[in-house]
């Protein structure tokens, strides 16, 4: 069977340096396919669609909000042509009931022990309109290592420079955040995957530079610092979301390779300022990643925060915008109180006001998001500061001998239906 799996392009955060890095969901999801299929991935952020090619079925995986017209949109010319298409994906998840009126069927929650199933079903004519695992997730032990062999891999860098590969070594989260909508995705245990499997994965990937996505390696502190023992001998460079503030996990971070964190800001005090000192001592950047619109932004407030994270000498920064994603607590107080202006999924970007702020206009808290952007950036523009991680990087690699030129110019060839790998 022939099967093709397609990841919609989306609209880049305004502002956000250009950029591809290959995608996590479709990887993993391939990997839990049955022996027998045969795929190929279209990634249509690096590459174009042909809608005229043989294939059985149709898969369209959705990480984004802003993904989901599109993805609408192309299930639609196939649909049209008679071939039936499966959705899949977080944002699948978080518009499970528009998604259906586009698709012969969506597929809910974790793919692996599942998807023999789904084509058993398929096969046999009678493919379901609803597959919902939201509530059953597999066995933690049975993630296996995705399947990246269906990734077009030289076409992700930035400008000549190879960039990360994703992998995560657990799932659910046991925090609470305010915008996010993990507790509904994944559950609000705590899944880590055993050791061996990830470090397995990670020796296979042929790529020194990795991103941990895990949405916080701050879950559990012992299994952190066995995680991070295991992955020394490795030598990889890798960046990720926070890391437990104590000086020991940090130490043994900064030997396993940590390169630079994704650490939320959200606010001027001591500890942040701490926080992004401590990180810097164990010799790890840190890209801030700022939320602008909650009920206590001033714009007073939030220009005193770009003057303090240009204080601390933050490494990077990515400003966006409070958004109302479906399934959080944000989207049920905004739309409760009738706050949301636009459900147009199109301007869910986290880079477009699409409700009304308490403290300002819709039109200055966009004006603001342009205005954080351009004032942190002013003294050293975006793609130095992309640059100067970068050079940190490959200084590092040089210094371990795990250094491997590549060529500036990546070769673009065809990728047709893989085999299982």
């Amino acid at each position: 069977m022939n099967f093709l799996l397609i990841y919609p392009k989306w609209e880049k955060l305004d502002r956000q340096t250009r950029f591809i890095l290959p995608p996590h969901g479709p990887v993993v999801f391939a990997a839990a396919l049955p022996d027998d299929v045969r795929v190929e991935f279209i990634d249509e952020n690096i590459q174009d669609i042909d809608f005229d090619q043989a294939v059985d079925f149709v898969g369209i995986s959705m990480m984004l909000t802003a993904q989901i017209k599109r993805g609408w949109e192309i299930a639609g010319q196939f649909r049209a042509k008679g071939i039936k298409v499966i959705f899949g994906g977080i944002a699948t998840m978080l518009h499970a009931e528009e998604t259906q009126l586009h698709a012969d069927s969506v597929f809910l929650g974790e793919a692996e022990g599942r998807m023999e199933r789904v084509f058993d079903d398929f096969r046999n004519g009678r493919l379901q309109k609803i597959y919902d695992y939201m509530q059953d997730f597999p066995p933690i032990e049975s993630v296996g290592t995705a399947r990246r062999g269906i990734l077009n891999r030289e076409m992700y860098n930035y400008r000549g420079v190879q960039m990360v590969d994703l992998v995560h070594a657990s799932r659910g989260c046991r925090f609470n955040c305010y915008p996010c909508a993990v507790r509904f995705l994944g559950g609000r245990k705590f899944r880590p995957r055993p050791y061996d499997k990830v470090v397995e994965e990670m020796a296979k990937i042929d790529n020194n530079r990795l991103f941990i996505v895990d949405n916080s390696l701050a879950q559990d502190k012992q299994w952190e610092m066995d995680l991070f023992r295991e992955m020394i001998p490795l030598k990889k460079k890798w960046c990720c979301h926070p890391i437990e503030n104590d000086d020991h996990v940090l130490d043994l971070a900064a030997q396993a390779g940590a390169w630079f964190v994704y650490q939320a800001i959200f606010d001027t005090s001591d500890f942040i300022r701490d926080r992004i000192k401590r990180y810097h001592d164990y010799g790890i950047a840190v890209e801030g990643s700022i939320l602008l619109g909650l009920d206590y932004h001033t714009e007073d407030y939030i220009k005193k925060l770009v003057d303090f994270l240009l204080d601390v000498e933050l490494d990077m920064a990515e400003f966006t915008v409070l958004t109302p994603f479906p399934h959080t607590k944000t989207f049920d107080d905004l739309h409760n109180a009738k706050r949301i202006f636009s459900y147009d999924w199109n301007d869910y970007t986290c880079g477009k006001v699409v409700f009304q702020p308490q403290a300002l206009t819709p039109e200055k808290l966009q004006e603001l998001y342009y205005y954080c952007w351009d004032k942190f950036y002013e003294e050293e523009p975006q793609n130095y500061k992309m640059f100067k991680l970068l050079k940190k990087v490959m200084d590092k690699e040089k210094a371990d001998g795990t250094y491997k030129p590549r060529d500036r110019r990546p070769a673009v060839r065809e990728r047709k239906f893989d085999e299982k790998e």
